[in-house]
């Protein structure tokens, strides 16, 4: 198909938050359950050319993978890519990952059976031209599968309590509108003959609330740069106030967090 092998590199400026913004890169093997659970949703059959868009560490390539398909992940971070295709390399999967950017996906048009994002393509600035590109390479009666977080869930109650803190960084939730039903119809529209939308959840397990801020003030970029801009006396309340948000939305029964997380499952057939 013409797409371009990644190859390992730094992360510029551009790629940082994209791939940080995923939802902490360094711990995306995380939500492998997410991409399971999304590639059993979207009914995939050996032998079908699946596309995983902003593939990142690779959860949802690797799992339609596992099923017998001809899997393509793209992303367009290096670092990230590489790693997908080792842990891929593993498990003795044969995946191709592609250098790509999810608006300008390097793949012809109706090239793959189904096209594939776990809490990628929401990252994305342009969400109509993202949008519109898993449409244009999805073939006809193809299956669209994503799964988003939503503005309303716990992840989105993170970044909106750190735009409260830093107003500069106040535009980085746009992403949760993939997560919501008006967005997906609107950025879909008539190019789908069928969508089917079921909201899930998932937990995120630390052993306390500090615990859980430490792990999203390492690895989860939004998070740390939002620390970076703040002085000493507006980190501390910062760190206060997401400590408080995880405690507030703990379901566990004893002193280890269990956090649930609402995201939006959305299968999309494509229109003929």
């Amino acid at each position: 198909m013409g797409i371009a092998v990644a190859q390992p590199g730094r992360l510029t400026e551009r790629q940082w938050p994209m791939l940080v913004g995923r939802g902490c890169a360094s711990a995306e093997a995380r939500f492998a359950l997410i991409a399971e659970r999304l590639v059993d949703a979207a009914r995939l059959r050996a032998g079908d050319a699946v596309l995983d868009v902003a593939t990142g560490s690779g959860e949802a390539a690797i799992a339609a993978a596992r099923r017998g398909c001809v899997v393509t992940g793209v992303d367009d971070v290096a670092a990230l890519s590489e790693r997908a295709r080792e842990r891929a390399a593993v498990e003795g999967l044969d995946v191709t990952f592609a250098a790509g950017d999810a608006e300008r996906l390097p793949c012809p048009d109706a090239s793959f059976d189904a096209v594939l994002s776990c809490l990628g393509v929401m990252f994305t600035s342009r969400h109509q031209q993202a949008a519109g590109e898993l449409v244009r390479v999805c073939r006809p009666r193809g299956t669209i599968a994503l799964a988003s977080w939503t503005p309303a869930g716990f992840v989105g109650r993170v970044f909106q309590t750190v735009a409260a803190h830093v107003p500069s960084l106040s535009l980085m939730w746009p992403p949760g509108l993939w997560g919501t039903r008006e967005h997906l119809e609107q950025l879909l529209g008539g190019a789908v003959d069928e969508l089917t939308l079921t909201r899930r959840e998932f937990v995120f397990r630390f052993r306390s609330p500090a615990a859980f801020v430490d792990d999203f003030r390492e690895s989860c970029g939004p998070v740390r740069r939002a620390f970076d801009a703040l002085d000493e006396l507006g980190r501390r309340r910062l760190y206060a106030d997401l400590a408080a948000l995880a405690a507030d939305h703990d379901r566990g029964a004893g002193p280890p967090l269990a956090v649930p997380s609402e995201y939006l499952e959305a299968i999309a057939v494509r229109a003929s």
